[in-house]
């Protein structure tokens, strides 16, 4: 696996390598990345991804500083999925000058999780726009995870006339059915065990409407006393259509239930399609 920090050297290596499929990550891999890197494959003829901790994306009072940085294993993870390059700017090389040009996403940006991270999707936008244009991808995945990111990715790249696929990769969770993020090794062991309710609660709101319930609210409020009256301090939980993350607005609607939730001091979002 080739590994570029400077964006003139990975432009040089990826000049004859025909089709190319970008992964990006922040890091501290875990399975849910694998899987995306092992899915890349299928896409192209050379898969590319990168790490970098893309300060714009954190709020003043988030975790920056202390988001986890684990390069050598992270590498050590990455050649053996059969990841061929991996872009691992410094912040020197991303931002050799203050980044004054920036992605303001639409109205998206500012529900859900944008309404308790303000700015957070123009710093992902931003980042991930620089490196469309650093790699030059024919195909792009992202995990569904982070539904709300990858739907603000999603319209981007449309309106701005991006010549890439987007993928969504199906969120991989352990065996409890907590979903794998970087910020679950911030939990402490009883927390562990806690957090796969904040699954159990989507599965339930998620089962209740297929079962024909339309009281949407009321599954969502039933929703935030179970984990909060657990020790949770709940953003929201929310029924949402899947095509534009509006409440729902029709009876044949896709829909998808999301949530973000806080325990201790670690803040988990998870999502469920119905």
């Amino acid at each position: 696996m080739q590994i570029h920090s400077r964006i003139t050297d990975l432009r040089a290596a990826l000049k004859t390598r025909g089709r190319i499929v970008f992964v990006p990550t922040m890091g501290n891999l875990h399975a849910g990345h694998i899987s995306l890197m092992t899915q890349a494959r299928a896409h192209g003829d050379t898969v590319v991804a990168s790490i970098f901790v893309n300060r714009l994306q954190f709020g003043p009072n988030e975790d920056f500083d202390k988001y986890p940085r684990t390069f050598e294993a992270d590498c050590e993870k990455l050649a053996a999925a059969g990841v061929d390059v991996l872009f691992a700017p410094t912040e020197a090389d991303l931002y050799p000058e203050p980044q004054e040009y920036a992605v303001e996403p639409p109205a998206i940006q500012h529900m859900l999780d944008g309404e308790f991270r303000p700015g957070h999707f123009r710093g992902v936008a931003t980042v991930v726009l620089k490196l469309f244009n650093i790699v030059q991808p024919d195909v792009a995945l992202f995990g569904k995870k982070d539904y709300q990111q990858l739907m603000v990715i999603r319209n981007m790249t449309r309106q701005l006339a991006l010549p890439i696929e987007i993928v969504g990769g199906e969120t991989v969770r352990a065996e409890d059915g907590l979903a794998l993020s970087s910020r679950n090794g911030y939990l402490s062991a009883d927390e562990r065990r806690e957090a796969v309710r904040l699954s159990v609660e989507l599965r339930r709101i998620r089962d209740a409407i297929r079962a024909g319930s339309t009281d949407f609210a009321g599954l969502e409020q039933a929703a935030v006393a179970a984990l909060d009256g657990a020790g949770w301090k709940t953003d929201y939980v929310a029924v949402r259509q899947q095509s534009d993350l509006h409440p729902p607005s029709g009876a044949s609607a896709a829909l998808v239930v999301l949530a973000a939730s806080r325990l201790g001091s670690t803040r988990l979002i998870d999502n469920i399609e119905v």
